[in-house]
């Protein structure tokens, strides 16, 4: 059961995960939420389409009703779940993992994510076979991206003029992309899309679509400027994340995109909630401040982020690692409403991305995040505590340690699946303040 991780299933293919164990991971999901009918998707991996045959074949024999999407986004998956009055969802998906691996993320009705008991009871259930029952059928539902390319133009609103770089990655995007740019201009949208990387090839011949490691953004940095673009996209493997670069082929961070989404939504939905995480967070309560909205924090991770969102009513929800969720898309993240809703703001506001990356860069510098391999993360944890408490004005634990000096703060939090403290320090607007905190937490974690 090790491709089971907190949130998903994930794993080597031939060693944790195989075309048997998807059978009986279906099989057991349909067993546990009672399905009568399931959404299927699966992005553009070699050993995709197999599992996703897999997939279905157990959820059928299950009597499960399975409503097949084939190559699509997490997104599409989320959207058809709710807009087919599915009773549950399945994405085929390694995202951003290496070629040999791939995984499952499962969600139940209207795309809500599964809870702690259910997930706990498919991996329970998946250790056996089960019996076969009558009554399952497979049936094409790919003409839901008409829906769902209505309900993305419908929310992100006029768009343009402007030109962008996407790079697919060779992942699951492109298609969508390309239904998308067609339904937006015939919403009004004056989009210049200047396509990379743009077939869906599951060898990853530029390789593997993860963009949030720095060793893969060379290439849309490049194209970015070569393109003479505004702005520049990069998606992950199935496109439920985006990353962003200005015009001059800089990469924006996280926490500076996140900041972005919230002053477009509010700009949209005055006085709204907004959420996000608690690792880098000036740059999101300023702006939200500044906008009339009220910030809320949650823990890292889309289980907490959607719960949270869905108490306070929150219009949006955004991680630094890029997961970004919206109200008024099921509370679900998407790669696709992000970018568009930041080229709308540029449109309405004449500024360009370079202009407003550069104002939260300069107010709001940060470490990025830094990783520690440490034997006890909690030890560690109660250790810095001591040496730096006493010296904070506040202190949080909404997702690790959180330390705030007024001029500076930490995040510091351990990893849900290695032995490893992740590491965030920010300042207002003094870059060296970052240095000296990020020095001081080395000596402490590891002298």
């Amino acid at each position: 059961m090790s491709p089971f991780k907190r949130y998903d299933i994930r794993g080597r293919l031939g060693i944790d995960l195989d075309e048997i164990l998807a059978h009986r991971i279906a099989a057991a999901f349909a067993r546990v939420t009672g399905a009568g009918s399931v959404v299927l998707a699966r992005d553009s991996r070699e050993s995709s389409p197999a599992l996703a045959r897999a997939v279905a074949a157990g959820l059928g024999g299950q009597g499960v009703r399975v409503l097949d999407l084939g190559l699509a986004g997490t997104e599409e998956m989320y959207f058809a779940t709710a807009h087919l009055g599915a009773d549950g969802g399945i994405m085929v998906t390694a995202s951003h993992n290496p070629g040999d691996y791939n995984g499952m993320k499962l969600v139940g009705a209207g795309a809500v994510p599964l809870s702690d008991a259910e997930f706990a009871g498919v991996r329970a259930l998946s250790a056996q076979e089960a019996d076969r029952l009558p009554g399952g059928s497979v049936e094409d539902a790919s003409a839901v991206r008409a829906a769902y390319v209505a309900h993305v133009a419908r929310l992100v609103g006029p768009v343009g003029p402007i030109r962008v770089l996407v790079n697919a990655g060779n992942g699951a995007a492109g298609p969508t992309l390309d239904a998308l740019a067609e339904g937006l201009a015939a919403h009004g949208a004056r989009l210049d899309l200047v396509r990379l990387h743009h077939q869906p090839d599951g060898s990853f011949p530029h390789g593997i679509p993860n963009p949030l490691l720095p060793e893969n953004r060379p290439q849309t940095e490049a194209a970015v400027r070569a393109a003479g673009v505004d702005m520049g996209v990069a998606f992950d493997g199935d496109f439920d994340r985006c990353f962003l670069f200005d015009g001059s082929g800089a990469f924006l961070d996280g926490e500076h995109v996140v900041a972005l989404l919230a002053q477009a939504e509010l700009a949209r939905h005055p006085g709204a909630a907004v959420v996000h995480d608690p690792r880098v967070l000036w740059a999101v309560q300023d702006t939200v401040k500044r906008a009339g909205g009220r910030s809320v924090l949650a823990p890292t991770g889309h289980v907490f982020l959607k719960s949270v969102m869905r108490a306070h009513g929150a219009v949006y929800g955004g991680e630094m690692s890029a997961h970004h969720y919206f109200r008024d898309f099921l509370c679900c993240d998407s790669g696709m409403i992000p970018w568009l809703l930041i080229a709308g703001l540029m449109s309405r506001t004449g500024q360009g991305l370079a202009e407003m990356a550069s104002a939260l860069r300069r107010d709001h510098p940060s470490s990025g995040e830094i990783n520690f391999t440490v034997q006890d993360t909690m030890e560690m944890l109660h250790r810095v505590r001591a040496a730096l408490a006493p010296q904070a004005r506040a202190e949080d634990w909404t997702d690790g340690l959180s330390l705030d000096f007024r001029d500076w703060r930490l995040n510091l939090r351990a990893s849900n699946t290695e032995p490893l403290l992740r590491l965030n320090v920010e300042a207002r607007g003094d870059p060296d303040l970052v240095a000296r905190g990020v020095a001081r937490l080395r000596e402490l974690i590891q002298p």
